[in-house]
């Protein structure tokens, strides 16, 4: 699922790709709203303006909804990640890519984050176990740039950063975030990066 996918009008299969997206973006904001199961078929018929039956014809059902977009989430950020990752030699360039590229996701979806923090448990057990697999391999992309960085960090304390990391750059959700987004976007990276690169040991 792209970070901000576009919503378009047209006929055939672009066009049933594009309801698709439409669905999944407006389930994400009730979901994220009113809770997995706070929102029924109905009502996500009624937001996306179908009746609540014609959303068989595109998904058998809300879990099957929720399996995509959990899914789809994690695919897209350990795509990201692994992209970063390769982009660059210097482990302090590929921290300071993988900042930016949380940020931007935080930023740009706090209602994924909320139904992925919330709903990940809703999932029928195959598909929780398909999202929590991509989720430790994107976590491993952190741990293996922060112990570039640091080497003396053991894996288990890499990923107890990393997670802490994610912590805080995915609270934007319940921040009540004011200013520019550039503005934010800059004051969690020199968080998370003051953060993460104060691992390092102290000289002397």
């Amino acid at each position: 699922m792209a970070a901000s996918p576009e919503i378009g009008a047209g006929a055939g299969p672009a066009g049933t790709r594009s309801r698709r997206e439409q669905i999944l973006t407006v389930a994400a904001q009730l979901f994220a709203r009113h809770g997995f199961h706070g929102v029924s078929i109905a009502d996500l018929g009624a937001a996306v303006g179908v009746s609540g039956p014609a959303l068989y014809r595109h998904f058998p059902g809300k879990e099957a909804l929720l399996a995509e977009m959990l899914i789809g989430i994690s695919e897209h950020l350990l795509a990201g990640g692994q992209e970063r990752a390769a982009a660059a030699d210097d482990p302090r360039e590929v921290l300071a890519a993988l900042i930016d590229f949380q940020v931007d996701f935080a930023l740009r979806e706090p209602e994924l984050i909320v139904v992925q923090d919330r709903d990940l448990a809703n999932l029928p057990p195959a598909p929780r176990r398909r999202v929590r697999l991509l989720q430790r391999t994107y976590v491993e992309i952190w741990v293996d740039t922060l112990r570039r960085i640091n080497p003396e960090l053991t894996p288990e304390s890499a990923r107890i950063a990393a997670h802490g990391a994610f912590g805080l750059l995915n609270s934007t959700p319940h921040s009540g975030t004011r200013g520019s987004r550039a503005e934010v976007a800059a004051l969690l990276h020199r968080m998370a990066w003051a953060a993460l690169t104060g691992l390092a040991p102290r000289a002397g």
